[in-house]
């Protein structure tokens, strides 16, 4: 659940929680200057590296699922582009270069309001270190994926597509939704 938005960032007055006209959900709105605060799901945008047979993982140094494996992805900034976003965070948590290829998974995740969004990628060379964010980064081959330390189920379904689809020798576009966890 997110915090309240008790005061308006425009002005600083109190924010109210009303369906503003011509609008048909719950906004926080401010009560003096008008002006309306959406909250919009988040992109979480990334990249699926491929070296020869092998896929880049980093080790997550941070939290929520902290020495976890999964792609090189974060929060897309304002300003950028998906595919610049998907370039930045593998650079970022990688220190990698990668080509990007085709948009691969878009994955809602309603329950916590993101939208993740995976490229395909080549990685150009067989160069890449931990950035701040990673603890460790590797190439794995299919049969060494450490399928219980993936760090979120979105990252999971992306590469049993990436396998299924290679396995199959074509690639599209999945689009999906995931549930809650029980």
């Amino acid at each position: 659940m997110e915090p309240a938005i008790n005061y308006c960032c425009t002005c600083a007055a109190p924010i109210s929680l009303r369906v503003p006209p011509g609008d048909s959900l719950p906004r926080h709105v401010c009560d003096v200057c008008g002006a309306i605060h959406y909250r919009n799901p988040r992109m979480v945008v990334g990249s699926l590296p491929v070296y020869e047979d092998r896929i880049l993982l980093c080790r997550r140094a941070i939290e929520p699922r902290r020495g976890c494996w999964t792609l090189p992805a974060g929060f897309m900034e304002n300003q950028e582009t998906i595919a610049e976003a998907a370039t930045r965070e593998t650079r970022e948590e990688a220190c990698a270069r990668i080509e990007l290829d085709d948009l691969y998974t878009m994955i809602s995740v309603p329950h916590i309001n993101q939208v993740h969004v995976i490229y395909r990628a080549r990685l150009l060379k067989a160069e890449f270190a931990p950035g701040e964010e990673s603890l460790e980064v590797a190439l794995f081959d299919e049969a060494s994926i450490p399928w219980d330390d993936i760090a979120f189920r979105t990252i999971a379904m992306t590469l049993r597509h990436f396998f299924a689809d290679r396995a199959a020798g074509s690639f599209g576009l999945h689009v999906e939704a995931i549930a809650p966890p029980r």
